[in-house]
Parts: C-alpha cells; sequence; structure tokens
C-alpha cells in the first residue's frame, strides 16, 4: 500500500463497503444538531459514541468515508494513508450545511481560516497549547445558532445534503425570490452598488491621470 501507483485492496477496509457493493438504491437519513453538536439520527435521541456507531453503519453500507490521501507529517515527511470515516464524513457535511445556513457570510469566510489551523493544531498533539484554547472561544461563539436538522442521501459512495431546516435560519424566501413577492427593494441596489464601485473608480481614475 506504499505504492501510491496502486489501488488499495479491498480488504483493508472494515467499516465501508465498497461502492460496486453498496445498495442501488439510496438511503435517506436526518441528523440534528444543537449549539454545533450532533445530538440524533433519523430523529432518535444519541449520546456522542452512540451517534457515531449508528452513523458509521448506515453510512458504511452506502460505501461513504474512503479517504486514500497523500499526507504531510509534522517533520516533512510524505506518507500515503487510507482511513474510513463513514460516520464523521456524514457529520462534516451536515455540520457544514447547517452552519451556511445559520452563520452570517463573513464569518463563514473567516471561519474557514480557522478550522484549517485548528485541524493543524490537533494533527500535531497541540491539543492543550494555549493557541488552540483561543481558537475554541471562537468556535464556541459561532455554534451557538447552529441548531437544526440536516437531510441527506446516502447512495454510491455519496453523502449529499438534500434538506435543511434551522429555528435560527438566516435564509428569508421574501428576499430570495424573483418573483413578484419578492420584499428586497431593488431601488436601493443604485446608490450601493454606486459606493461600493467608488474605491475602483478612484483608483482606475489616478491610474489614467499618472499615465497622462
Amino acid at each position: 500500500m506504499e505504492d501510491p501507483w496502486f489501488e488499495p485492496p479491498e480488504e483493508i477496509y472494515t467499516l465501508t463497503q465498497s461502492v460496486e457493493q453498496a445498495p442501488d438504491r439510496p438511503e435517506y437519513i436526518t441528523v440534528e444538531f444543537h449549539q454545533g453538536v450532533p445530538v440524533a439520527v433519523n430523529g432518535e435521541a444519541l449520546a456522542p459514541v452512540a451517534l457515531m456507531e449508528v452513523l458509521n453503519l448506515l453510512a458504511g453500507r452506502h460505501g461513504v468515508g474512503r479517504i486514500d490521501m497523500i499526507e504531510n507529517r509534522l517533520v516533512g515527511i510524505k506518507s500515503r494513508e487510507i482511513y474510513e470515516v463513514p460516520g464523521l464524513s456524514v457529520l462534516i457535511t451536515a455540520h457544514q450545511a447547517l452552519e451556511s445556513l445559520t452563520l452570517p457570510k463573513d464569518v463563514t469566510q473567516y471561519k474557514r481560516g480557522i478550522e484549517d489551523t485548528y485541524a493543524q493544531l490537533v494533527y500535531n498533539g497541540l491539543w492543550f497549547s494555549p493557541l488552540k484554547a483561543a481558537l475554541d472561544a471562537f468556535i464556541q461563539h459561532t455554534q451557538q445558532r447552529v441548531t437544526g436538522v440536516v437531510r441527506l442521501k446516502l447512495f454510491k459512495g455519496t453523502a449529499t445534503v438534500v434538506g435543511q431546516q434551522s429555528p435560527y435560519s438566516l435564509y428569508d424566501p421574501r428576499l430570495a425570490t424573483y418573483t413578484t413577492e419578492d420584499a428586497f427593494d431593488h431601488r436601493a441596489a443604485a446608490g450601493f452598488i454606486y459606493v461600493w464601485g467608488l474605491p475602483v473608480r478612484v483608483w482606475s481614475q489616478v491610474g489614467r491621470q499618472a499615465a497622462g
């Protein structure tokens, strides 16, 4: 398996079915979160370990969660690593979807960099570092409204979000629609566009003047 040219043998996997052996019909499941923490699967409240065991079983039989990657170790050595994370793959997908529904745009974008730094700290064994403790405070604050239910379709190695709802949803159909029921006043767009584009226009004018 050390040679990345060769496909991993099927016998190394214990938690996931191959895509070829996975069911030919999709299975729909729901995952419920409370303040960013998964608390229920298919409407059944579960403790963390039991919840992960259930998701491993559900997602694993559909071939979800196989990872074959070239990994960069702390000391700079590259190695081929093969993982099975069926339940965790579902949780990450569902959690990201719920965050996109409940977090403001700027928080979501900024959090991407935090997630990468957080993952590196954990991977490198710095769980108790001051930086990781500081990032914990940021993560906990952003998760206060990440509460709701996500529906996913498991099929042939994929976990696809097909529905999501939250009491803290920032999605307002009255603002998102393009029909006559649109509640957004489009007359406000003209002034916004003018102000938003002002720095670019000034930059361009200065450049033209300097060029003669």
